[in-house]
């Protein structure tokens, strides 16, 4: 054990000289000159994450599945205990990722690749690291594009989340003074399997735990489910940033946005992460409440920022749908739309098709881009059957 004594101490502070040329400023965040590609970003802190957290997180995010509520249902499953949630991971690991990677962003240009390897527990610890695998400058005082491939390791450091993003970067204008090093280890999976525990039949008394219209048989290519209950978002979303480990200060800093010019100017903008997590929580009732494991999401996109005020909801379409890689289930390929300040039914209503079309892609077409509509993605989810 070590002791320290506790002794009076003076006051030094009006005795002490002021010194103006003794000022630091400390700034973290990279411009674009720091990212080379191949460098390797170590991402400062580590988060455990504790039963309490776990479960506040599924329910402040409204998800259904009792796998992340429930420690008796996941452990009847085959799982060790109730999961972390998926989206819970994803945004700790990006958070974590923030001051090396996106502390300087303009925005978030999309996710890619999305895929959870291994379950998250309570008490197990994250932490993340990245490689740069691409910059693409875009001309002189012009912000270029970077290309980062994120991974999230627990404890033991088996990846259990890997996934990349492109981040618009300002640039300094000169060399790179925060360059990252190539030769840290990048554990990176080429390809990756998910690992799950053997899945159990949890027999009759646990099935009135979950609704009975979300299982494997209940989804066909073709459908739209158009989910009702909608979220608005308060200054809550402050704190959950902070809570999830992003410190960007666009997500809390009135002052900072007042001073930026554009489209992300003004009010704080929510952190995307959470918009994201709160669309998955919408649709979770009436697509994921019988899910065993969320495989992950391709190329997904913020189209509109998100602000305190607003109301968000879902839409979901079916893609496709195949059997399982385990007995009594199936896979269900999903696209998840998400709007603002319009109800999911009026947004169906007045776009229509046009709602599911990726809205970089609408002016070739010669479509106008939905204001209204703030996200989408694809996914895929391994349902029971019933």
């Amino acid at each position: 054990m070590a002791t320290i004594e506790v002794k009076p101490f003076p006051e030094l502070a009006p005795s002490t000289q002021y010194k103006a040329d003794a000022i630091r400023a400390p700034e973290y965040g990279r411009f674009l000159e720091d990212f080379r590609e191949g460098d390797v970003f170590m991402h400062p802190r580590a988060f455990t994450v504790d039963r309490s957290f776990a479960q506040e997180y599924a329910t402040v995010f409204h998800d259904a599945n009792p796998l992340f509520l429930s420690a008796p249902y996941a452990r009847a499953h085959g799982f060790g205990d109730l999961l972390v949630h998926p989206m819970q991971v994803f945004n700790i690991v990006l958070s974590l990722g923030v001051q090396n990677n996106s502390e300087k962003a303009i925005a978030n240009l999309g996710y890619y690749n999305v895929a959870f390897l291994k379950p998250v527990y309570p008490g197990d610890t994250l932490t993340a690291r990245s490689k740069v695998i691409g910059r693409r400058e875009r001309g002189p005082g012009k912000p270029g594009i970077v290309h980062v491939h994120t991974l999230g390791l627990n404890q033991d450091g088996a990846v259990v989340i890997q996934y990349e993003r492109k981040i618009m970067i300002p640039p300094r204008g000169s060399e790179s003074s925060n360059p990252g090093k190539p030769d840290l280890p990048f554990p990176a999976i080429a390809k990756p399997i998910i690992e799950l525990p053997a899945i159990k039949d949890p027999g009759e008394e646990m099935r009135w735990l979950t609704g009975s219209n979300t299982y494997f048989q209940d989804f066909e290519p073709g459908q739209v489910i158009v989910h009702k209950n909608m979220r608005t978002i308060t200054d809550e979303h402050v704190p959950w940033t902070y809570r999830m480990g992003n410190t960007h200060p666009l997500h809390y800093d009135r002052l900072y946005s007042q001073g930026l010019s554009g489209p992300m100017s003004g009010e704080p903008i929510v952190y995307g992460g959470l918009v994201f997590g709160w669309l998955i929580g919408l649709a979770s009732r009436d697509t994921t409440e019988n899910m065993l494991w969320d495989l992950g999401y391709t190329e997904g996109y913020h189209t509109q920022p998100a602000i305190s005020g607003d109301t968000v909801g879902a839409l979901s379409r079916v893609l496709a749908t195949e059997e399982g890689p385990i007995p009594k289930t199936g896979v269900v390929h999903l696209q998840l739309i998400g709007v603002k300040n319009i109800k999911t039914a009026e947004a169906l209503e007045k776009f229509g098709a046009d709602l599911f079309i990726k809205e970089n892609d609408k002016k070739e077409l010669g479509k106008e881009k939905i204001p209204e509509k703030i996200f989408e993605i694809e996914r895929r989810v391994l349902l029971k059957q019933r």
